[in-house]
């Protein structure tokens, strides 16, 4: 999660599923927090803030906070209101400056962290820039490795109660429902995802998930179907 990207239609949707899932739960959440890039137009897309007749309704207090935090400045941190008496676990991922032989000594204490801090939540949500990737060595000296959450890290989070990892959607061959299913398959856990496909492709995979967030899941993909959401089932 980067700064840049606060308010866009990827959080209305995101903060939308949160704020329903977490009622009378204790949700935490960990960032994966990564320095603000340039490079390209992720962030921009928050032409729904436009069209209040069409979209505020889904959540009104939401949709009205999210449009005042476009207009002034977009931060992490200005969506903290919007999920009410969570736990947060901010800290950087940032390894630009860490030497390489470093890298996974810092991740390492990092994650310790992140458990230590919502080791009481009975409901987490991880939210790296780019998703899911394996658990391959080779990566982890990465300073891109702050963008990604590997499967091993997934597991831990999701041990002994229910997990929401978000996912960015790739090119790899076969097409979204092939890498959705794939990831379903090495997550290897109960799980499901939701799709979510407004702008860009991004998948919430639900994994641990009780019957009452399960049939919660249910109620927002039929709710934000607008947002062109909705369950998937590995097939």
């Amino acid at each position: 999660m980067q700064d840049r990207y606060a308010g866009d239609v990827g959080d209305f949707v995101k903060l939308g599923l949160l704020r329903m899932l977490s009622v009378e739960r204790k949700l935490g959440i960990a960032w994966y927090r990564f320095p603000n890039e340039n490079h390209n137009n992720d962030g921009r897309h928050i032409s729904y803030l436009e069209r209040p007749e069409w979209y505020a309704a889904l959540d009104p207090p939401l949709f009205h906070h999210l449009k005042e935090v476009v207009r002034s400045a977009r931060s992490i941190s200005s969506l903290l209101p919007m999920l009410e008496n969570a736990e947060f676990y901010e800290e950087s991922l940032n390894v630009a400056s860490c030497p390489i032989s470093e890298r996974r000594r810092f991740r390492k204490a990092w994650f310790a962290g992140a458990l230590e801090k919502l080791a009481e939540c009975d409901i987490v949500f991880a939210d790296p820039d780019n998703g899911i990737v394996d658990d391959d060595d080779r990566r982890k000296g990465s300073a891109k490795f702050g963008k990604q959450i590997p499967i091993d890290e997934i597991r831990r989070l999701a041990e002994g109660r229910c997990a929401i990892i978000y996912h960015h959607n790739t090119r790899r061959p076969g097409g979204h429902d092939a890498e959705v299913n794939h990831l379903l398959s090495e997550i290897a856990l109960p799980s499901f995802a939701i799709r979510a496909k407004a702008h860009s492709p991004r998948t919430f995979f639900v994994i641990n998930a009780d019957e009452e967030i399960a049939e919660r899941c249910k109620i927002f993909c039929e709710r934000w179907g607008k947002m062109k959401v909705s369950l998937y089932h590995q097939l």
